[in-house]
């Protein structure tokens, strides 16, 4: 493990790239981002494993068929880094509502770019609060 500021912020924008695709329902975006030459796997909520860059983008192509109607989040996200490879974990929720899923994001570098490897997100045993804005007088 190591700390390079420059490699976590760039590992932070192909994660923000990764949830801005899904909330526009932009699967070309998606698919540029999922590694091409390094095998990939994920794991959608309740959902059995997909493996293979095929699949994975065969299941987002079917998510981002209609584009959802909602702009699902990232929040929380902490990066680790073991050289080439970053390993984020996050929260995830939907819209205004409290985050609903814990997801782990991880990433390698190919070609130059942080590309996902692997997406898992699966439900919390109950949701976590939003925190609420400062009141400012």
């Amino acid at each position: 493990m190591f700390q390079d500021p420059q490699a976590e912020a760039a590992v932070f924008l192909a994660n923000e790239r990764f949830y801005r695709a899904f909330s526009d329902g932009d699967y070309s975006a998606m698919s540029e981002l999922w590694a091409q030459h390094v095998p990939v796997t994920c794991f959608h909520p309740t959902a059995p494993a997909l493996i293979g860059r095929e699949a994975v983008l065969q299941s987002f192509r079917q998510i981002l068929r209609g584009a959802p109607t909602f702009a699902l989040r990232c929040e929380d996200a902490v990066v680790t880094l073991v050289n080439d490879t970053a390993i984020l974990t996050c929260y995830e929720g939907a819209g205004d509502e409290p985050a609903h899923l814990a997801a782990t994001n991880v990433f390698v570098v190919e070609d130059g770019k942080w590309r996902m490897v692997h997406h898992h997100a699966g439900p919390l045993s109950r949701p976590l609060r939003r925190a609420a804005p400062p009141i400012v007088h």
